[in-house]
């Protein structure tokens, strides 16, 4: 028999394809033909391939070898198929053990010496496979820790192909120990007690966290805008396991695992630089779609500074994931869908030289500039902004206050207890934050108290705020009344929200 078999998985997206690894070796001129629409990085694994084996004292064959990934319709795309198509060729020369290379699941890239080299993806490739009824998988050594998430899977880490044939052919292998699978938590913790002063922002912060809002911070520079958007992650709630496996699955896919832990429970923070294309802010690419900062910041904080700064159409392309928390990218091999389910703090200047400010500050910026400036943040962005603060810059007597804010564990449990009220309110709904409210069910089960419906038809009617400004408020409203233990929100939750919307005082 000269015909070998083995598994690998095609990514596309989150979601993954078991793929067919076939193996022919015939008589005929000596070549060798991959089939199944492979890309450049998987083309070149014929030399990496055929290296390793030979430097692992494994044979090549001097034959026409015949490569191919089915289904030949799905494209695929880099390293990682290089072990399951090493496999495969060993089991069509019937070098290992057949029975071996059935069911069990390969993934990993190979370098020239027979090292199997880390490869990304790798918990959505084993999510993939374990729906499709696989329970083994031999993955790299340096994706272990990733690897063990899917607890539901017998996982093999291997680190050179020597130790793989040995255990293939004989069961032996260097035994590991196990890992603790516990949650981590980010080293580096940033706490709201550095904040000086901004009692106002602070509070927008937390709201916008208990309720998932949108929040604009705008304000001189060195007022505190960066710290307070650096600390909201510290005071939101940890992830939940199915959630930490979807943040994890992201950014697997994203290569970024080395920033972040697999195991971490924290919500991821991404705040790409405001000269950042539209392509890295949604995602995107040609031969593998890969996500953007919108998908990497799924379930945490994505933070754009200086937002009036960034190029044009790049804000705007943010607005169909702030509605339906999901972007969706199109390219000619395919459509793909990844999650974007995040909370966006923006921060801006009040004026292009930033001195603009109630407290008379020397500002240079006429009237018509600091309107352009402001004008870059278009109308329907604005309008998916829940919350605008405006962040003073700091007094003497502020700067110099020995008293220490409130520490972000504080603030943290009220915002804990403040979504455990939500939860249990929408119990029996599809959704479980504030912000996530249907426009249907805001006019019909989640409405505010009478007094505070009166007031918000008033602001309507008098065009202060448009019919999707008006949900906003309300969802708001839900948060403001859910921090004070309120069973329905109030006129003064409903104002206060209001108030929040418009950057006004309270």
């Amino acid at each position: 028999m000269t015909l070998g078999q083995s598994l690998g998985v095609a990514l596309m997206g989150l979601d993954g394809h078991l793929v067919a690894v076939e193996v022919d070796i015939a008589d005929g001129l000596p070549g060798y033909a991959l089939l199944g629409l492979p890309d450049a990085a998987l083309t070149e694994s014929r030399d990496r391939v055929r290296s390793a084996l030979v430097n692992c004292a494994e044979s090549w064959p001097n034959r026409k070898v015949t490569v191919s990934l089915s289904p030949a319709w799905l494209p695929k795309s880099g390293p990682g198929f290089d072990l399951p198509i090493a496999i495969a060729l060993l089991a069509a020369q019937q070098t290992i053990p057949e029975e071996k290379t059935n069911n069990v699941l390969y993934l990993g890239e190979l370098a020239l010496d027979g090292r199997i080299r880390a490869v990304r993806g790798v918990l959505p490739s084993l999510i993939a496979a374990y729906k499709q009824g696989i329970k083994i998988a031999v993955v790299p050594s340096s994706n272990r820790l990733e690897a063990e998430l899917m607890s539901e899977m017998t996982i093999i880490p291997m680190d050179h192909l020597r130790a793989l044939l040995c255990w293939l052919r004989t069961g032996e292998r260097i035994e590991v120990p196990e890992l603790a699978l516990a949650p981590t938590a980010d080293e580096e913790i940033l706490d709201f007690s550095d904040v000086a002063g901004q009692e106002r922002a602070r509070m927008a912060a937390e709201i916008a966290a208990v309720g998932g809002h949108h929040l604009l911070l705008i304000g001189p520079p060195g007022a505190g805008k960066t710290m307070i958007a650096e600390r909201i992650p510290g005071i939101l709630p940890p992830l939940m396991r199915a959630e930490s496996l979807e943040v994890t699955a992201i950014h697997s896919i994203a290569g970024g695992l080395s920033a972040r832990s697999p195991l971490a429970s924290s919500a991821p923070f991404i705040a790409p630089h405001h000269t950042a294309t539209r392509a890295a802010m949604v995602g995107g690419g040609s031969h593998q779609i890969k996500p953007g900062a919108c998908s990497l910041a799924h379930r945490g904080v994505l933070f754009i500074d200086e937002a009036p700064e960034c190029g044009l159409g790049v804000l705007d392309a943010l607005r169909q994931p702030l509605e339906s928390g999901l972007i969706t990218i199109s390219r000619n091999i395919g459509n793909v869908a990844y999650p974007a389910r995040f909370l966006l703090v923006l921060a801006a200047n009040p004026c292009p030289c930033g001195k603009f400010s109630g407290r008379g500050r020397n500002c240079t910026c006429s009237s018509q500039q600091v309107r352009r400036y402001l004008g870059k943040l278009s109308g329907p962005l604005m309008d998916r902004i829940d919350i605008r603060v405006e962040v003073e810059s700091l007094s003497r007597v502020e700067m110099m206050q020995s008293e220490l804010g409130e520490s972000s564990a504080t603030i943290r449990k009220r915002v804990i207890a403040a979504r455990d009220i939500a939860t249990r309110r929408f119990s029996n709904e599809a959704w479980s934050l504030n912000s996530e409210i249907p426009s249907r069910a805001l006019r019909t089960t989640y409405q505010p108290e009478r007094a505070a419906m009166n007031f918000l038809h008033n602001e309507l009617d008098r065009e202060q705020i448009t019919a999707r400004g008006l949900h906003k408020v309300m969802r708001t409203a839900w948060s403001v009344g859910d921090l004070v233990g309120h069973v329905q929100p109030t006129l003064a939750d409903t104002q206060k929200a209001f108030a929040l919307r418009e950057g006004i005082s309270l």
